[in-house]
């Protein structure tokens, strides 16, 4: 038996207990929390085949009432003596994509981000476009690119057209970005045909992830009219290896920052779902930007009771992302287009003027949350390399 040790001031403390997948050295992979800088191992830590599974999925399906049960065991499991074979040292584990990917739609819900977007590219306009403060505007991804953290992104190739152009040409992406943002999974469906409402939020939803949507903002700029991203998008998604449980974001709860006009009434509730989550983004190892979740102008629970109204079912491994999060200055922009204003502003990275990524640039994205007793939640980081494209 054996006690698991926790850094004074670790954001991995029992208040959190982040899901995720692991391995090691015989290569099964299993579910496992968290605790300081421990894996435990929940299969052994519970007892509980569920745990036994190579994702989340399962686990997840069974429910908000089941969810809590799991966490009081293990936190009741973890103040005592622990088998050692259930504990694994962080730095001796693979971890994997910590559940299975059903749909993946992202949404448009800062609104700092969609009007700076909308001066770079619509100026001397109303930077929002009319419908966006009436609903949360969002798109369908593709699932089977989201990968996990740590996962090489190759450059992707498309059709790009600068305006100097007469035609569009077929290359690499020579615009690549990143966006900062907040994913939600889904851990309980709904059937075709049913809503979910707002306060009906934490009823299906898990946790919460690290997300950074790669972006290729040529490609996307020539496509995207009239129908939305597509292949400036669809190459990869990476998400954080630890979904932090809702129940851990309590204290991290605050009221949005205002929204007018009032939304429908599908879109109010009486849980209020803000989130004062902090965010880093380092480029090559070197922080630049630092975007406020709390800013953002749509919340999850609203996203989620938008994405259904129509009747659309949700499934277990759903993941839902919050768009761009940025704030009103400049070092809090999520994104490297809105960061160096479409390139025309570089930004200084290890003493080099820099505006989109070059091949081998490394993005690693955090985040904390405030905790009880002045403690902070950690999400820990979705990190990636972008590789030299692919050409024929």
């Amino acid at each position: 038996m054996s006690r698991i040790a926790i850094p004074d001031g670790s954001p991995f403390g029992p208040d959190n207990l982040p899901y995720g997948v692991f391995s090691t050295k015989d290569g099964s992979r299993r579910v496992g929390v968290r605790v300081g800088d421990t894996v435990a191992d929940l299969s052994l830590l519970l007892l509980d085949p569920v745990f036994a599974a190579p994702t989340l999925n399962p686990f997840m399906a069974q429910g908000p009432r089941r969810w809590a049960e799991a966490r009081e065991r293990v936190r009741s499991a973890i103040e005592g003596p622990v088998p050692k074979q259930a504990l694994h040292p962080l730095q001796e584990v693979r971890l994997h994509m910590p559940f299975q990917v059903g749909d993946y739609v992202d949404f448009y819900a800062s609104e700092h981000h969609a009007a700076n977007l909308g001066r770079l590219f619509r100026p001397g306009q109303d930077p929002l476009m009319p419908n966006w403060r009436h609903l949360p505007v969002g798109y369908h991804g593709r699932s089977g690119t989201v990968v996990a953290s740590g996962t090489g992104v190759i450059r992707p190739c498309g059709q790009r057209k600068d305006p100097a152009e007469a035609a569009p040409t077929f290359g690499p992406s020579r615009r690549l970005d990143i966006e900062a943002e907040l994913g939600f999974v889904v851990g309980a469906g709904s059937v075709l045909g049913e809503r979910i409402g707002v306060d009906d939020f934490a009823d299906h939803v898990f946790g919460a992830v690290l997300v950074n949507d790669w972006s290729a903002r040529d490609l996307q700029a020539w496509e995207y009219v009239p129908l939305g991203p597509h292949l400036g998008k669809s190459f990869a998604t990476s998400v954080s290896p630890w979904v932090v449980p809702l129940a851990a974001l309590e204290h991290a709860r605050v009221p949005l920052p205002g929204q007018i006009p009032a939304p429908l009434p599908y879109l109010r509730g009486a849980e209020d779902w803000g989130l004062d989550v902090d965010l880093e983004v380092e480029w090559n190892g070197e922080r630049v930007s630092r975007p406020p979740y709390r800013e953002m102008y749509w919340s999850p629970a609203q996203m989620l009771a938008h994405l259904t109204v129509n009747g659309a079912s949700t499934r277990t491994g759903d993941l839902f992302a919050s768009g761009t999060v940025s704030g009103p200055a400049k070092h809090q922009r999520g994104a490297f287009i809105e960061l160096t204003w479409g390139g025309s502003e570089p930004v200084t990275v290890k003493g080099e003027e820099r505006t989109f990524l070059e091949d081998g640039d490394t993005v690693a994205i955090t985040a904390t949350a405030p905790g009880p007793g002045g403690s902070r939640i950690g999400f820990g980081e979705v990190a990636g390399t972008v590789l030299p494209a692919v050409e024929s």
